[in-house]
């Protein structure tokens, strides 16, 4: 997501793994199973083949088992139940607000964001976060478990701290790394979150910023929070870092798709943010090709907009960007999560309930909004919407089945 600049200067900071696709995230890790030719991306990624992929853990459900266990879940939902897991509330990882606990509770919401910034460690943390997986919603008697996830990417955007969590140096000190070094350290990190209770990481980067721009890039370049400045080197070691995650099984988010490397302007404090530059066929989209290609079961997409895609809508809101590059161009298949749009100045101008129907009939899946105040009303929306709009509502089950689907492979479900 766009570096929250208000939230890191205030010590406030803003996280996703499908295990059958995990083992193929390895691929990435030295950019073997990307390959990308430079230049422009191609319109037809491959598939990942037999040859390509390790053969997947023996724990790993068969498609068949997991459509049947996330049908079971799906069939037994209330409306209300599955609208709220569409829904990713932030709660300070140091200081949770019993009240935002409840509204998101109250609201059936299916995934957490830890937010801010703490010291209390690995230990304390995951007391946290268990506290808050014994309030997730129940469908026939099973618990439909809380995704939880965070921002643990390096540098000033490293969510949780203390004993038992390294401090993990910026994307430009990591992009430095050879990749098999980079894929271990990574492994490390992993490791650290899901003692934690932690499920997903919304990381790594996979925005090229260009070295004429570098720090004037004010989202990612100002905090050097890229791995490099030429699509290699962002292919190569964002592919490294997923792939170290996927090793100790944690969940990594590809962001911020089409990339915010081109644009001047932080979305998260800034409005009319444009991307005049990249188009469907930019270089700077290879990253996200090898990472979907790579099996990555979350894409975020950025606020900005992208004149030359899509200049009538800011790409959270395109049906162009997530309906025709994202799933058609690029094939991906996993969750589609939105950048912050709960406090992001990027979409003040639009209300909390126009963010969140906007944002599912462009094809999104998950909402994220780091100011759980807004959730009643985006839920309130998505379900008033449901009613008026056949195909809205489909778009809703679509998004319903993705995210159980993730939550499956987590082991968030109870399949047995």
């Amino acid at each position: 997501m766009t570096s929250r600049v208000r939230q890191i200067r205030s010590r406030r900071s803003t996280a996703l793994r499908c295990a059958a696709p995990l083992v193929t995230l390895a691929l990435a890790a030295t950019g073997c199973g990307a390959s990308v030719t430079p230049g422009r991306i191609s319109d037809s990624p491959r598939s990942p083949t037999t040859s390509d992929a390790p053969p997947a853990a023996a724990s790993t459900p068969s498609p068949t088992q997991a459509a049947t266990c996330t049908d079971r879940y799906f069939s037994g939902m209330t409306t209300a139940q599955r609208v709220g897991q569409l829904l990713m509330g932030g709660i300070s990882a140091a200081h949770p607000d019993q009240a935002q606990l409840r509204t998101l509770r109250d609201n059936h919401v299916g995934a957490i964001m830890l937010t801010g910034r703490s010291t209390a460690g690995t230990a304390a943390t995951r007391k946290t976060v268990d506290g808050f997986r014994a309030q997730a919603d129940q469908v026939g008697g099973r618990r439909v478990g809380l995704l939880v996830s965070t921002d643990q990417e390096g540098g000033q955007v490293q969510v949780l701290n203390g004993p038992g969590f390294s401090a993990i140096p910026n994307g430009l000190t990591q992009g430095s790394w050879p990749t098999a070094t980079l894929r271990s350290q990574a492994a490390g990190w992993a490791k650290q979150l899901k003692a934690a209770g932690v499920d997903l990481n919304l990381a790594p980067i996979a925005d090229v910023v260009p070295a004429a721009l570098g720090t004037r890039n004010m989202p990612i370049g100002s905090f050097k929070r890229e791995y490099g400045h030429t699509p290699e080197t962002v292919t190569s070691h964002s592919g490294a870092f997923a792939a170290g995650f996927a090793q100790s099984g944690v969940m990594t988010t590809l962001k911020h798709f089409p990339g915010l490397g081109q644009v001047i302007g932080n979305t998260d404090t800034t409005a009319n943010v444009v991307d005049s530059v990249t188009t469907a066929s930019s270089s700077s989209l290879q990253p996200f090709q090898a990472g979907i290609r790579a099996g990555s079961p979350f894409v975020m997409v950025s606020s900005a907009t992208y004149t030359k895609i899509d200049p009538k809508h800011l790409a959270a809101f395109s049906p162009t960007v997530i309906g025709e590059l994202l799933r058609g161009k690029l094939g991906f298949k996993g969750v589609v999560i939105s950048d912050d749009i709960g406090n992001a100045v990027a979409v003040r101008s639009f209300s909390p309930a126009q963010r969140a129907v906007n944002f599912i009939a462009a094809g999104g899946n998950m909402i994220l909004t780091v100011r759980p105040s807004t959730v009643p009303a985006m839920t309130q929306a998505i379900e008033a919407r449901m009613r008026q709009d056949a195909s809205f509502r489909a778009k809703v089950d679509d998004s319903v089945r993705r995210i159980l689907a993730a939550k499956q492979s987590a082991g968030l479900l109870d399949c047995h």
